[in-house]
């Protein structure tokens, strides 16, 4: 990796937005750590975090919880995932104003993925709402708000190409997205080649990459396997032999983040989406590396650098 790319890592931060994504608690456990994710992330000043929504609408009352807890305990703008799974238009109209009331003004606004797993064909609930375009509408219809999407730079795995998938992307901007944020990838060429596409169709809006540290390589393969998403074999080599190593694995999955966030900026990317899995430790470590860092850090940066000039 270029030195360059570790140049003035302060000012580089200052041009930078990042956001974290986390999902809602299944126990007291699971809760404890969230927060303390939330608290050690929270100084980063992320330009918003997300609570997702689990499969079938699974986690709608947790997530509702986690957003207001979110919203009354901390700093962060958080974000409220909605999916339109097993659920008619009237129960999904209820969570948006459900969400509105507590004072949520950011969507991330997702068809969602079957309750019932891999290997189910998604079946629209009669009743419904059919897609996300028709939930950005949706939400849309309830005020002004800011609304991220989905997009898929190695196309949605049910999707029969890349025309039909960035058709469905330019209807959720002509509802109202504000925002589409990418399904995590490894290859930067691919990402870049989406981008070119996306902007091709006439299509404008900010398309966020979604960067997913690689907390378990294991993991990731299954990530992958459902999603469509390429895991190319430099990957799998850099973490061979790290099954028992947790402590390694963990600095290898720094540098592998980092070294692609990198490289998007030097291609001029400027916002960056994290799926932190309700774990602090890499997303801090990587926004550290780009420069993303807490604020009194940052005047201590500055500090020193002054002194020595």
């Amino acid at each position: 990796m270029s030195q360059s790319r570790f140049s003035r890592l302060p000012d580089l931060g200052d041009r930078i937005k990042v956001s974290f994504e986390f999902f809602p608690p299944k126990s007291d456990d699971m809760e404890t750590r969230l927060w303390e994710t939330v608290k050690r992330l929270e100084p980063l000043n992320p330009h918003f975090v997300s609570v997702t929504y689990g499969a079938g609408g699974s986690t709608r009352e947790r997530t509702a919880r986690t957003v207001g807890r979110i919203l009354g305990e901390t700093t962060l703008l958080p974000a409220a995932h909605l999916t339109c799974i097993d659920a008619t238009c009237e129960e999904v109209d209820g969570v948006i104003r459900q969400f509105v009331d507590l004072g949520v003004k950011r969507f991330v606004a997702l068809r969602g993925d079957p309750a019932s797993g891999v290997g189910t064909r998604y079946q629209p609930h009669e009743g419904g709402y059919a897609n996300g375009a028709e939930m950005v509408a949706a939400i849309s219809q309830h005020g002004s708000f800011d609304i991220s999407v989905s997009a898929y730079p190695e196309k949605h795995p049910e999707s029969p190409d890349f025309a039909t998938d960035i058709d469905m992307l330019k209807r959720k901007v002509d509802n109202g997205a504000t925002r589409a944020i990418t399904q995590f990838f490894f290859d930067n060429d691919i990402y870049e080649r989406f981008v070119e596409r996306v902007r091709r169709a006439g299509i404008y809006i900010p398309i966020v990459p979604g960067i997913l540290p690689v907390h378990n390589i294991k993991q990731v393969g299954n990530f992958s396997a459902r999603a469509g998403a390429h895991v190319p074999a430099w990957l799998l080599e850099r973490f061979e032999g790290l099954e028992n190593d947790p402590q390694t694995h963990m600095l290898v999955a720094a540098a592998v983040a980092a070294e692609q966030v990198l490289d998007l900026i030097e291609r001029g990317v400027g916002d960056f989406h994290f799926y932190t899995m309700n774990r602090a430790d890499l997303a801090f470590a990587i926004c550290h590396m780009i420069g993303v860092r807490p604020q009194h850090a940052l005047s201590a940066v500055a500090e020193t650098t002054s002194a020595a000039a």
